[in-house]
């Protein structure tokens, strides 16, 4: 459904280099990094919403910077809040863009409104910053979009409305003809509804691949700071020392060196805090 290869943008104090994955139809990927790793300058460079440098965008078989406009129909985009035109009621702000999509549904964007509790008479800047984030995606999502990109949605939700809104994102795939592609740094979003995993560090793709099987790759490793000998530094992506001993996060093909030592599987959460020790060491 979306394909990006060797994607290049750079700026004076960041770069991203060669990114490249792909979003496999009728399946949600969770794109992960620290904030500022590259997640937001990534989809902004592969819309076309900053020029690149270098690389290719490929979208329903379409080279997506030959022919934007005709891609673009088929894919919601929502990047943080709607902050723009803050004293605009946004039944207003609806009808404009709705201006720009040729299958635009009225319908749908009322279902939106009424399932997300949205006043169509209210100004943007009566909002919560919750509910911006959910009256952005009521405007992706009333297009009958094929694929969908989202740019932190959970940011600014409670804990209930974030899971309104992950059990939505299940939804929208139900049928397999649909595709989701949504940055966060709050992983545990991701545990109950990502199929694919893309982590990014410092604008380079570090992992892509099925959630389950990331996961299943690596093993937290658990001992005393006398277990902690160089072999097994040497093994470890990276390790973290307390008063009682070390956590240090190793890939399942070296567990060999753990040998007797306690193991959990991680989360994505220690996937991301472990390679990002490992960059700085």
């Amino acid at each position: 459904m979306l394909s990006v290869k060797n994607l290049c943008k750079k700026y004076p104090s960041f770069e991203l280099k060669n990114v490249t994955f792909e979003v496999k139809k009728g399946f949600i990927t969770g794109f992960i990094g620290a904030n500022g790793a590259g997640k937001t300058t990534t989809l902004k460079t592969m819309l076309n919403l900053v020029s690149r440098d270098s690389g290719s965008v490929t979208a329903f078989g379409k080279e997506l910077y030959l022919h934007e406009v005709d891609v673009k129909q088929d894919i919601g985009f929502m990047m943080g809040g709607a902050d723009y035109y803050s004293r605009t009621r946004i039944k207003k702000i609806a009808k404009v863009y709705a201006y720009f999509y040729k299958n635009w549904s009225e319908k749908t964007y009322c279902e939106y409104l009424k399932k997300f509790g949205l006043d169509e008479n209210k100004k943007v800047c009566e909002l919560s910053s919750g509910m911006k984030v959910k009256f952005a995606i009521a405007l992706a999502l009333s297009h009958d979009a094929k694929l969908m990109i989202f740019d932190e949605p959970t940011s600014g939700l409670d804990p209930v409305a974030r899971a309104e809104l992950l059990d939505l994102f299940r939804e929208i795939i139900e049928d397999g003809e649909r595709s989701i592609l949504f940055s966060t740094h709050i992983t545990s979003d991701l545990d109950s509804c990502a199929d694919y995993i893309l982590f990014i560090r410092e604008g380079e793709i570090i992992a892509y691949d099925i959630k389950d099987r990331l996961i299943a790759s690596h093993r937290l490793v658990k001992g005393g700071l006398k277990e902690l000998s160089e072999t097994l530094k040497s093994n470890l992506i990276a390790y973290k020392e307390t008063s009682y001993g070390f956590t240090g996060l190793l890939r399942t093909e070296n567990l060999d060196f753990a040998k007797g030592m306690e193991t959990e599987i991680p989360n994505l959460e220690d996937l991301m805090v472990f390679y990002s020790k490992e960059k700085r060491k």
